[in-house]
């Protein structure tokens, strides 16, 4: 073995010379594989050693460190028992030897210990900490104490984070914390005595606060941490120790067991509110760092333990007085995120001290809601005023990212005051509402549009996600809107939104609609107000469509105006032609006509046009363009009222529309125009696309309505994919069978249309398949479709039912995971038809061991993990339909040698093979775990640390 070492170590140097300073990339590649198989090797407990000889340079000691962590951390059980002291005395060496010497292998070398001790503790090393403890208290004249002290630090601090992301079994997991929780009491001692030594320089110090930062996320009891705790918020005043000690404190007083201790919690109270002098002189020098800090300390303890300090009555004025430091915190001068980024620590508290309060009995709750509710309305104001944007100078000058950031920051801020309403009710919306009324009222003093906007801000927020159809103050703010002066983009948005907000108000209380409709109108023709004005319109459109048709002609008009200009982007010019989708669907069949007309003839002449040129980039987008348009437009012109059910009764008493869809009536008008572009375009997968989904989406909405246009459609998509296979065509395809193909009347023509797209699509797969893998998937869900809604399809003389299950299994062993699981849908609905349908109970018959063949091939480690659940389903399939069958083929597939992996023994194939015919096989829970399992025997990776979430 020695010998061995001594050949491999001059390509371990290579390998690493070439990882770290050679700088082609491929290079790298290579030497890094080689080197991560080179740690996993037997031989890497030999190597390891003498790449931490003090004469190699750092990169080279660090690579041997690591080799051993990564043999001790993952293979525990290679190293016989015998061996465990000599290696325990071998780290302690190197680590005493490196604690003068490179940090980043000192570090390695301490973590490769930490995972020792807690893979030998309790039974083969029962007081490691104390140990550890004392071996480098020991003097050692060959080693500098202070280097020492360093080392232990450092050892003592890595043991709870390898502990952490540690493998251990989680019985063992439980012991070792315990063992470890009780071994605080050799290192908590050392801790306080260099945290007190007036000697100990501030990077020593630092190191302790680290360290007692990671041993009390081992739950360790909060009174045991009492002292520690103490030390560290007098560290606060320490500049060099500030962010530490920020950590220390507040990972002592997360930990989720430190509620237990009550009055230990409540002797924290004032060390926080002590640190109110030290925040506010941070504010006001504008010190982010520090008020940020202190800030988290005071969150820390009230966000999680407001419930325990609420329980404790008779302490109610300390928690109050914690809670208005946190207020303070919420409310901290300046705009976030450019003068202060603390603020938005604090807004998880009021949640959780709100649940807290209302999770109380009755009585109880009263009382907390007497004293707290004037905080939660001091909390509306503070962040009501938080929102506001800066004076319109200041904003120019923030960058895109700051913008960003402080639109997420009032996100945050709406979500808070929809949160609070459940805390304050009725009574919110009225002081909203009575503060915006004096600010546009009040001719003494202007206001700036900053307040104005915040305060509608409050109320949008609250109405977009709060049921207001009840608010007696709804009223007077549809009153007050119109009296708004908007001189500002921003006003103007929210404005828009807020009208958007109460579409469903204005839907019951129709009277009111004419008083912000003019407003949205107005503001459609901005450019800058696109997204609030189009997404209000579409609301209003969708809410009170049955209130419009007196506005119809008038929004149309203003519609097609802005339409025309093009002053909006693409989105927004769909949005809006959902919007008349919707206006339009409450009109009677000649008004949808006529507005029809005048809406979509400019588009259609426009068409027209460019049909006739000759394909350019240019035309391409017009075109796809105003397929867009109609896409969306049929998208929601539904006269049947389909998405209705949620409506009032007297709706759907509306009279059912007479004569033919007028979505219908368009479509064959410009069906032949349709055909021409596609003529043209139909080696542009991007309009063929827009193409089908002008009929997908109208298929959807209009359902059995759309009858009329199936032969016509049915013809059109057969010649499109029969020119040039695509996936939109498939997936249209799909669309149809869904809805038509169990109608007798429409039979006819799905059928010649699926019998067409299988036979090109067969025809595909014999030319080579593996260059179209997305209309693989697309044919395969079209096949299980077909099996679900008419499996009738499949009785067709015409269907070379063999050549579609071959094709299927060839498809199982693409390397594309939606492919394979789609492929996996097919069978699953094709094996349940093995007795109803003779050609394909035959072809099952004849063909089956060759689909169970390629699927233990993907079990056996040719197809993804995630894909096992699928690949399960089809054994459970097999298992239920053709048990016979499977019971020879199963027995004959894992008589080959080294299938479906070398991996597996006998045995264990035979075993997997017994347990899937067994009794179980009809659990289909059961059968997926025997797969999960025998493809993790098959992988190499079974019991090892990639399977413990599997």
């Amino acid at each position: 073995m020695e010998r061995w070492t001594e050949q491999v170590l001059p390509f371990l140097f290579q390998a690493l010379h070439q990882l770290y300073y050679d700088p082609n990339i491929e290079n790298k590649n290579l030497a890094q594989k080689w080197l991560m198989q080179a740690q996993v090797s037997p031989q890497a407990w030999h190597f390891s050693w003498l790449l931490l000889h003090m004469d190699k340079v750092p990169e080279i000691q660090y690579f041997g460190a690591s080799a051993l962590h990564i043999k001790i951390s993952r293979y525990w059980n290679d190293i016989p028992a015998d061996q465990y002291e000599s290696l325990k005395s071998q780290l302690f060496t190197h680590i005493t030897r490196f604690a003068s010497g490179s940090k980043i292998v000192l570090t390695r070398l301490c973590v490769a210990l930490a995972s020792l001790a807690l893979s030998m503790m309790p039974e083969a090393w029962p007081c490691a900490v104390a140990d550890m403890v004392r071996m480098f208290q020991a003097e050692d004249s060959n080693v500098d104490g202070r280097a020492r002290c360093l080392a232990l630090l450092e050892l003592l601090t890595v043991l709870p984070e390898e502990f952490q992301t540690s493998r251990l079994p989680q019985y063992r997991k439980g012991q070792v914390r315990s063992v470890l929780a009780q071994e605080c009491g050799s290192v908590f001692p050392l801790l306080e005595q260099l945290l007190q030594q007036q000697d100990s320089p501030g990077f020593i110090k630092q190191k302790v606060l680290k360290c007692f930062s990671s041993w009390v996320q081992l739950e360790i009891p909060l009174m045991d941490c009492e002292n520690l705790i103490q030390a560290a918020f007098t560290s606060l005043q320490d500049p060099e120790l500030f962010d530490t000690a920020v950590e220390a404190v507040v990972n002592a007083i997360s930990q989720p067991d430190a509620q237990r201790y009550v009055n230990t919690l409540l002797k924290l109270i004032p060390p926080v509110l002590g640190l109110q002098e030290q925040l506010r002189q941070a504010v006001q020098s504008g010190d982010m760092e520090t008020s940020h800090g202190i800030c988290r300390i005071a969150v820390a303890l009230g966000e999680n333990h407001s419930r325990a300090l609420l329980d404790q009555v008779e302490h109610w004025q300390s928690f109050l007085a914690l809670v208005n430091m946190i207020m303070f915190c919420t409310g901290i001068p300046g705009h976030y995120p450019v003068n202060e980024t603390t603020s938005s620590l604090t807004l998880t508290f009021w949640y959780t001290l709100q649940d807290d309060i209302l999770s109380f009995e009755p009585d109880k709750q009263a009382v907390y809601q007497q004293v707290y509710r004037p905080v939660y309305f001091q909390l509306v104001d503070v962040l009501l005023h938080k929102a506001q944007f800066p004076s319109d100078e200041e904003y120019g000058f923030w960058s895109s990212d700051e913008k960003e950031q402080f639109r997420i920051y009032r996100v945050d801020i709406s979500d808070t005051l929809m949160y609070v309403y459940e805390m304050l009710g009725a009574e919110l919306l009225s002081s909203l509402y009575d503060k915006l009324g004096r600010l546009l009222t009040n001719t003494e003093q202007p206001s700036t549009w900053q307040h104005t906007e915040a305060l509608l801000y409050g109320f949008q927020s609250i109405a977009e996600t709060i049921d207001v159809n009840y608010s007696d103050v709804v009223p007077g703010l549809i009153g007050l809107i119109p009296r708004i002066s908007i001189s500002n983009v921003q006003l103007a948005d929210t404005v828009m939104f807020t009208i958007g907000s109460l579409s469903e108000w204005l839907a019951d209380h129709p009277v009111m609609i004419n008083n912000v409709l003019p407003l949205v109108l107005q503001a459609l023709g901005n450019p800058e107000l696109s997204i609030s004005s189009v997404s209000t319109l579409k609301k209003i459109c969708r809410e009170c469509k049955y209130d419009l048709p007196p506005y119809a002609a008038n929004i149309v008009a203003v519609s097609q105006e802005v339409l025309m200009k093009q002053i909006h982007k693409t989105s927004q010019c769909m949005w809006l032609m959902q919007a008349l989708g919707f206006l339009l669907s409450a009109l009677q069949v000649e008004e949808i006509l006529k507005n029809l007309h005048s809406l979509i003839t400019p588009y259609i002449q426009q068409l027209e046009k460019l049909a006739d040129e000759t394909p350019n980039p240019s035309n391409r987008l017009a075109i796809i363009h105003i397929l867009g348009l109609l896409s969306n437009l049929f998208t929601t012109l539904d006269i049947s009222h389909h998405d209705d059910d949620h409506e009032s009764t007297e709706v759907k008493k509306l009279p059912v529309q007479q004569g033919p869809n007028p979505v219908v009536v368009v479509l064959q008008q410009v069906f032949q125009l349709i055909q021409k572009v596609l003529s043209k375009w139909l080696n542009d997968a991007q309009v063929v696309e827009s193409v089908c989904a002008i009929f997908e989406k109208s298929v959807k909405t209009l359902l059995d309505d759309f009858a009329p246009m199936v032969p016509q459609l049915c013809e059109m998509l057969g010649q499109m994919y029969s020119t040039i296979p695509q996936v939109s065509a498939i997936e249209l395809t799909r669309q149809l069978v869904h809805i038509f193909a169990h109608e007798p009347a429409h039979f006819p023509p799905i059928k010649a249309l699926f019998l067409l797209v299988t036979s090109v699509t067969l025809t595909l797969f014999q030319q080579g398949p593996r260059d179209h893998p997305d209309i693989v998937d697309s044919f395969m869900q079209l096949l299980a479709q077909a099996l679900k809604r008419k499996p009738d399809l499949f009785l067709c003389s015409n269907l070379d039912v063999k050549a579609v299950f071959q094709c299927g299994v060839l498809s199982l062993k693409f390397p594309e995971a939606p492919t394979v699981k789609a492929s996996c849908g097919f069978f699953t609905e094709l094996l349940p038809r093995c007795g109803e349908i003779a050609p394909v109970g035959q072809v099952v018959h004849e063909n089956g061991k060759a689909l169970l063949q390629a699927v233990l091939e993907g079990i056996g480690g040719q197809a993804s993990r995630s894909l096992m659940d699928h690949f399960a389903e089809i054994l459970f399939a097999l298992n239920k339909h053709c048990f016979s069958l499977l019971s020879i083929w199963i027995k004959e597939a894992m008589q080959q040698d080294g299938f479906p992996s070398a991996r597996v023994t006998p045995e264990q194939k035979e075993n997997f093979s017994q347990q899937i015919l067994s009794r179980e096989r009809v659990n289909k829970r059961r059968v997926k775990e025997m797969v999960k399992e025998f493809t993790l025997l098959c992988r190499g990776l079974h019991g090892t640390e990639y399977t413990a979430d599997y």
